[in-house]
């Protein structure tokens, strides 16, 4: 039975890797398109030309709420929170380690990309590159869906038992970022392959954190 439960995890770590790896190489053709000006900044263009619908009063406040579900700190805190009570509840500091990983390897990897490329924001209606921009890729939507893929992730594991036979959030992650992504478009905040080159490197270092989840056991997580 233990054999088992370990071939099934390292199964599951390899397919995780090989995923992380092909999002990754998304995100290496996105940020070529971009340097180089390739058909993606074609469409940047197109969609910054279009005539965005302006939301005032209460809708604007409710399309600046929906974009707060990628704000960095909002994220954060969130995902500590939950995964401290999930640490307390299961007395072990995996989930608390992930999400510390996942924060740091992040922004890392975000932050330092940002300073190397220096994109303009669409609202300047100049799309410059090494201008000490900080557009490309966009924080918001990487943001949102490592924060709340994790966490989705550390619910399933660690509810993965009765009654509750793993709960699947990942539906409900798919829709937050997807609305980040949206809402960013609409108040021009990114260009798209910003949005779309944060979902590729938050989708990549994700994978790669439920890889090494998945590479060492632990007897406290139920699966």
């Amino acid at each position: 039975m233990e054999t088992k439960t370990i071939d099934k995890r390292r199964l599951e770590m390899l397919h995780a890797l090989r995923v992380s790896v092909l999002l990754f190489l998304g995100f290496l053709f996105i940020t070529q398109q971009v340097l180089t000006r390739g058909w993606l900044y074609e469409l940047d263009h197109y969609i910054l030309n279009l005539k965005n619908p302006h939301f005032k009063g209460l809708a604007g406040h409710i399309l600046i709420g929906l974009d707060d579900l990628g704000l960095r700190w909002f994220t954060a805190t969130v995902l500590l929170i939950c995964a401290a009570f999930i640490s307390w509840r299961f007395k072990s500091f995996r989930p608390l380690n992930l999400s510390f990983l996942a924060l740091i390897s992040l922004n890392l990897v975000v932050g330092v990309t940002k300073l190397v490329i220096g994109r303009t924001k669409p609202r300047l209606y100049i799309d410059v590159l090494h201008a000490d921009g900080m557009s490309y890729p966009s924080g918001h939507a990487s943001n949102a869906l490592i924060s709340w893929g994790l966490l989705a992730y550390l619910i399933y594991r660690y509810t993965n038992r009765a009654p509750f036979k793993g709960v699947k959030l990942y539906p409900l992650v798919g829709l937050i970022t997807a609305t980040v992504v949206i809402v960013s478009l609409i108040r021009n905040t990114h260009w798209f392959s910003d949005l779309l080159g944060g979902v590729f490197i938050g989708g990549a270092l994700l994978i790669a954190i439920i890889a090494v989840d998945r590479f060492i056991p632990s007897d406290k997580q139920p699966s």
